[in-house]
């Protein structure tokens, strides 16, 4: 049926639950930097991260910038001084990420169904809207890695979805054809918009991180009840 499955992370495969505007995570943060040599204010700290992030944005110029927020993370420490590498700033990332992060956790069936891709020689490829400081250590956390064939995370690569550069990257990296391609997202958009402008069918998956539900779209298949176990019988042959 499809020789490559590729698959969104956040709300299609794990379910997570993060507030980085919490008054807890940059009262900690401020500690942190602070403890370092760089005093911030709380708010002071939100702001200028913020200020910082649109900034990196502004400076790849692109319609679909993702700026890499551990850079934002290392110009907030230079800001005041303080000199950091990149191991420094990849630290402080993650405790970031850990702090602003209430749950992390698998939907029920995706270590099934990705198994039983690399049993049948699929090819395997993640493609997410993401940070990779962040979002690598996670993969990992859930014990994910070993299943794909190819990661590719919006902020190594400078733009996201549905920009086609992004998905254009992937398939060129990987030397896939479109057409024996299917995207798996939860975004609408992002996923399904994006992956439909390079001639990919997909599957939309609602879930509970996805944006209000209006249909199917223009997905070639569709799960509104976000039961992520129903995706097999929808875009795996039944008689293998």
């Amino acid at each position: 049926m499809y020789q490559n499955y590729i698959f969104d992370f956040y709300g299609t495969l794990v379910d997570i639950r993060t507030d980085e505007n919490a008054p807890f995570l940059w009262e900690k943060m401020s500690e942190i930097y602070s403890a370092c040599g760089a005093g911030y204010a709380p708010n002071e700290l939100k702001e200028e991260f913020r200020r910082l992030e649109r900034q990196e944005a502004e400076r790849i110029g692109s319609l679909y910038a993702e700026p890499d927020l551990t850079e934002v993370f290392a110009l907030l420490y230079r800001q005041k001084k303080v000199r950091c590498d990149r191991t420094m700033a990849r630290m402080t990332a993650i405790t970031f990420r850990a702090l602003s992060r209430s749950y992390l956790r698998l939907y029920d069936g995706v270590t099934e169904l990705l198994g039983e891709l690399r049993q049948r020689k699929k090819g395997v490829y993640l493609l997410s809207n993401a940070q990779s400081d962040f979002t690598r250590p996670e993969i990992e956390m859930v014990k994910l890695t070993g299943y794909f064939d190819g990661i590719f995370i919006s902020a190594e690569q400078g733009c996201k979805k549905p920009s086609p550069d992004f998905f254009r990257k992937l398939l060129d990296t990987y030397r896939l054809d479109p057409r024996d391609c299917i995207m798996v997202g939860n975004d609408p958009e992002a996923d399904i918009d994006g992956a439909r402008a390079l001639g990919m069918d997909c599957l939309y998956l609602h879930t509970a991180t996805s944006p209000a539900f209006r249909g199917p779209g223009n997905a070639t298949y569709c799960v509104p009840d976000g039961d992520f176990t129903r995706i097999r019988e929808l875009i795996l042959p039944q008689d293998c």
